[in-house]
């Protein structure tokens, strides 16, 4: 069974000198594949699975995260000082802080559910 193949593609004349060919070797879909490959391949699926799964799970903040994310979340308040004690008293709590600036607070039920006394939302 032919595991690769090179194959040629004609590309843009140079001047004096005509059309040139670029060869590439191009790996064949068998059935044999390299344990190696197939490993890596599984590897980078599941790095990837985990970053994505990052933003929209709550409490996988680390909280040295928070700062960040809460700058980020508090940037288009006018009021950033208490917007900025509230979202990292809350980033520490739930370890999450929803995406974007206003709103999102669904993908974080802890940062959602916390309330004030009068029971409006402690969270920004």
């Amino acid at each position: 069974m032919k595991l690769w193949t090179l194959s040629c593609i004609n590309i843009l004349p140079i001047p004096n000198q005509g059309i040139t060919k670029d060869c590439i070797l191009i790996a064949m879909a068998g059935r044999s594949y390299s344990p190696i490959m197939l490993a890596l391949s599984l590897l980078l699926l599941l790095s990837f699975s985990d970053v994505a799964q990052a933003y929209t799970r709550s409490g996988t903040l680390r909280p040295s995260d928070c700062k960040g994310r809460c700058t980020y979340r508090c940037s288009a308040t006018s009021h950033k000082k208490p917007c900025m004690f509230f979202c990292q008293k809350c980033c520490a709590k739930c370890l999450c802080v929803p995406p974007g600036t206003y709103g999102n607070k669904q993908l974080c039920p802890c940062y959602n559910s916390w309330k004030t006394k009068e029971g409006g939302p402690k969270c920004p």
